[in-house]
């Protein structure tokens, strides 16, 4: 095999994956466009008074919280004023080193309360359960450093009710997410679980727990971090969701049946990617049952959450989220062209091994192999604008038709100004920012292959 042949075959499998990969988000996107016009038409009865049919199922909202200070007592006040009928809040202090528990006893006056638990999930021991004399639906319960995921399995351990909703103790809610992310269960009785869209609430104005003007951050790593939140979850998620291969649930805001949960083995303490692994999980157990069910997304901006706003948080941050998909992955081979694995095994589960997994291996590898034989005539200016328009060009389409089904179907951000800002990140995030993220994320995908020890982290917070 002649040089000349190798340098036109990879040029050519680099312009056929990127090709791939952005008309498989196209694709995506069209499938979101569709659901969302839909959406808009059932949005028009919403217009109306809305009123509580009795019928919804109490739900079990859990708050992991590590070292959240600086946001414990406005998130976990905003949780309580939730407009719904019946919920109870349960905070799980993961061992923090700050004066978290502090800050929850002095808030929200605890006294120790003599509970009884139902192990159904294993756990790392508990110190103590807390009970709000002032909120009778609070509970805190103290334990042992065990991560998230051994947090959210104390959680559902205490959890009474048939739905429990994780939420990350940074977020803030708006009144009426528990009513909107619990209609798909209302709608079909086949639902196991939905997740909600976050978006990034740096920038925005707080007060008594509750967002009270949407705003943009001035911070830039934030505010490339709010296109990346509109293009993943306005047209990623939702398009999934539409074929009932939705693969990841955030761990912000999602909300599960409890028994399908406990039945699945609860989330795994030792991986990284907690939120993905066990959606990924619970649809290869329930497809091996031959279980009818579905996995929805409700597009409604329902949780805000604060956004790293240094460089080194947002590197941590994004290494974590490569190895968490590894991790969610991994295990779950048996899914992959399945007999019945069905969209997720067939679509979503190959999708995401070649362009989320394998993604920054051969992203970063096209870059350079294009940039170095562009620079030395070894392809042709046609070739390498080819490249261009599929790598860069394309990007921008995308992030820019994230920001145009925003716009059409919840006008959040109603200044001109600010879309225009938008727009202009839309163009500048295709210009360095994706690189780098995909640099951190080939980083994460290595540290996954080497082994190395996973663990939470910690994130700066500002307190919003």
């Amino acid at each position: 095999m002649t040089q000349r042949l190798v340098i036109d075959l990879v040029t050519w499998f680099i312009l056929l994956y990127f090709a791939l990969l952005n008309g498989g988000y196209l694709l995506l996107n069209l499938l979101s466009l569709l659901s969302l016009h839909r959406g808009l038409q059932e949005r028009v009865l919403e217009e109306l008074p809305q009123v509580f049919t009795g019928l919804e199922p109490p739900i079990s909202i859990l708050v992991p919280a590590f070292n959240e200070e600086a946001s414990i007592a406005a998130s976990v006040g905003s949780m309580l004023q939730l407009a719904y009928p019946e919920f109870e809040v349960i905070v799980i202090n993961d061992g923090s080193k700050d004066t978290t528990l502090e800050v929850l006893q002095r808030e929200f006056q605890l006294e120790l309360f003599p509970q009884a638990v139902h192990e159904r999930l294993a756990t790392k021991p508990l110190r103590g359960i807390w009970r709000s004399r002032t909120h009778a639906n609070l509970r805190v319960i103290d334990k042992e450093n065990g991560g998230k995921a051994d947090s959210l399995n104390a959680g559902i351990n205490l959890a009474r009710h048939p739905l429990f909703c994780g939420v990350d103790a940074d977020s803030i809610l708006a009144r009426d997410s528990l009513h909107r992310v619990v209609k798909p269960f209302l709608r079909d009785p086949r639902v196991v679980a939905s997740g909600g869209t976050v978006r990034v609430a740096n920038g925005c104005a707080i007060e008594g727990g509750f967002l009270t003007r949407v705003g943009l951050p001035s911070n830039i790593w934030a505010l490339f971090q709010v296109v990346e939140y509109l293009r993943a979850f306005l047209f990623g998620r939702l398009g999934w969701s539409q074929v009932n291969a939705m693969l990841i649930i955030s761990g912000a805001f999602g909300l599960f049946k409890t028994e399908v949960v406990v039945a699945a083995g609860g989330y795994r303490p030792k991986t990284i990617g907690e939120d993905m692994e066990l959606v990924v999980r619970m649809h290869r157990m329930l497809r091996a049952q031959g279980v009818d069910y579905r996995i929805e997304f409700v597009p409604d901006p329902v949780c805000w959450t604060e956004a790293p706003e240094d460089f080194q948080t947002l590197r941590n941050q994004r290494i974590r989220w490569q190895r968490g998909l590894s991790e969610s992955l991994a295990p779950h081979w048996g899914l992959i062209f399945s007999r019945r694995g069905g969209p997720p095994g067939w679509l979503a589960f190959p999708f995401m091994v070649a362009f989320e997994w394998l993604g920054p291996v051969v992203e970063l590898g096209g870059y350079l192999f294009m940039a170095f034989a562009y620079a030395f005539g070894l392809v042709s200016w046609d070739a390498f604008a080819i490249f261009l328009f599929l790598a860069i060009g394309l990007g921008i389409l995308l992030s820019a038709s994230g920001l145009l089904l925003e716009e059409l179907a919840f006008h959040i951000y109603p200044k001109p100004s600010q879309l225009g800002l938008l727009a202009l990140v839309v163009v500048a995030e295709n210009f360095g920012y994706r690189q780098l993220n995909s640099w951190w994320r080939l980083v994460g995908l290595y540290r996954w292959a080497t082994n190395r020890q996973s663990q939470w982290g910690a994130m700066k917070r500002k307190g919003l």
